[in-house]
């Protein structure tokens, strides 16, 4: 079920940054947020047409959700995890992820593994909590957002566990806190395995000059500046867009100064002095981003025919693949995301709803998956919050986690009607059970 999309499409699914990954192994030279660690992967596991890389990110995905039914008592009955799957991949765009040749896939399932880690490591096995840790690290070696992401669900984590150790266990924040050192680490080292250099990946904080862009802050801040020596933009004013999207992917100024490499240390200043400059502006945007990336759950962003750096790249890099790409459904025009998104945004609306009410709602068999609801309830806030107010809202940013609230709310039902013991740990399956 996971594998589906791409199965139907002939190929696993494109992106627009695909390539840009991809190409990171063999052109030996860092590129604005562009993991390194997920450039290895998809090299390594290119042969035959990239399937082993969207197999191993099912296998991840299938993993991963076992072991979090399985550490809320949830596996007595086999059904429960086809069944989940099944209405997962009817309501969400997790076959998608699973599908793509992106990043994606790997934020939701950080945030599922650090809470397996972090609160219910009890019901996990030694060496399944050693996988769980080595995954988060290569997950947040894949994207500088899923990062940022749990570095503030570990500190969420830090704080409830001094105030009550019953919340989260100090050991499980020094578990996730470990995670991701060794993840910053890894992705330390392959940067400097692929260009030579000791460097983190580039991007960083000239991502907000974008979300500035939309609302006008880079725009008033070099009328009051310019003519300032340090800002090429102050002799193009006139042509900077109120999208940022026009400005970093468009023909546009952006392109002519040198794109990230001429412009990310300008951009940084703009955005910094920015800061200091129009506090309350920088608020009011700030929050107002954060909501919008809220509500952006679109399925499908990005995958459309319009990726061709990543088209360059295969052909450049993987010529042999060409023939399968070219003739797969996406490189056809017959991917329309509209109907599935008919039955995808509600669903993820009401989800966000009924995890509110379920973080609220005082029944005692789902006092365990309180706990998981407040895990995703806040790592939806904090991607919110790094997507939106420090990059610039998509809806590709939604759906790649929005998907956890729709999870949490079909695991509600089996909760309630679940007849296992709460306390049970791995191999401590009681009665009638254990048959």
């Amino acid at each position: 079920m996971l594998l589906a999309p791409a199965l139907w499409n002939g190929f696993p699914l494109l992106e627009f940054d695909t390539g840009g990954y991809f190409a990171r192994w063999h052109e030996g030279k860092l590129e604005e947020s562009r993991s390194t660690v997920y450039g290895a992967f998809l090299q390594f596991l290119s042969w035959p047409d990239f399937w082993p890389v969207i197999i191993a990110q099912t296998l991840f995905t299938v993993w991963i959700l076992w072991l979090l039914l399985r550490s809320h008592d949830l596996v007595g009955r086999a059904r429960i995890l086809p069944i989940t799957v099944a209405s997962l991949s009817i309501l969400t765009a997790l076959p998608w992820l699973t599908s793509q040749l992106i990043t994606d896939i790997m934020a939701g399932l950080a945030v599922l593994a650090l809470y397996l880690v972090m609160a219910r490591a009890d019901k996990l096995r030694r060496w399944e909590r050693i996988g769980l840790m080595a995954f988060i690290a290569f997950a947040v070696a894949t994207h500088n957002a899923t990062l940022a992401v749990l570095m503030l669900l570990v500190a969420a984590g830090l704080v409830l566990a001094l105030f009550d150790r019953r919340l989260v266990p100090l050991m499980g924040v020094g578990r996730g806190a470990l995670s991701l050192v060794l993840g910053a680490m890894l992705l330390v080292s392959m940067n400097y395995a692929v260009s030579g250099k000791v460097a983190w990946t580039p991007g960083g904080i000239a991502l907000m000059f974008g979300r500035m862009l939309n609302e006008g802050i880079a725009q008033r801040y070099l009328t009051e500046h310019c003519p300032d020596p340090r800002f090429k933009l102050c002799d193009h004013q006139s042509e900077l867009p109120n999208d940022a999207d026009k400005f970093f992917w468009g023909e546009s100024v952006f392109e002519r100064l040198g794109r990230f490499k001429g412009m990310n240390a300008e951009m940084a200043t703009i955005v910094l002095e920015s800061l200091a400059a129009y506090p309350w502006e920088q608020i009011k945007g700030a929050v107002i981003a954060t909501g919008r990336q809220l509500v952006m759950v679109n399925t499908g962003y990005g995958v459309n025919t319009d990726v061709w750096h990543t088209y360059g790249m295969i052909e450049t890099y993987a010529p042999q693949m060409m023939t399968a790409m070219s003739a797969a459904h996406q490189q056809q025009h017959d991917l329309n995301f509209t109907a599935m998104n008919r039955v995808h945004v509600p669903a993820a609306y009401l989800a966000m709803l009924l995890l509110l009410g379920m973080i609220a709602l005082p029944h005692e068999r789902l006092v365990h998956l309180k706990r998981l609801a407040c895990m995703v309830a806040l790592a939806l806030t904090a991607n919110a919050f790094v997507c939106g107010a420090l990059s610039n809202p998509h809806d590709r940013y939604g759906a790649r986690m929005v998907w956890l609230a729709i999870l949490v709310v079909l695991l509600a039902p089996w909760r309630i009607d679940s007849k296992s013991g709460s306390n049970a740990t791995p191999g401590q399956i009681r009665g009638p059970e254990r048959i």
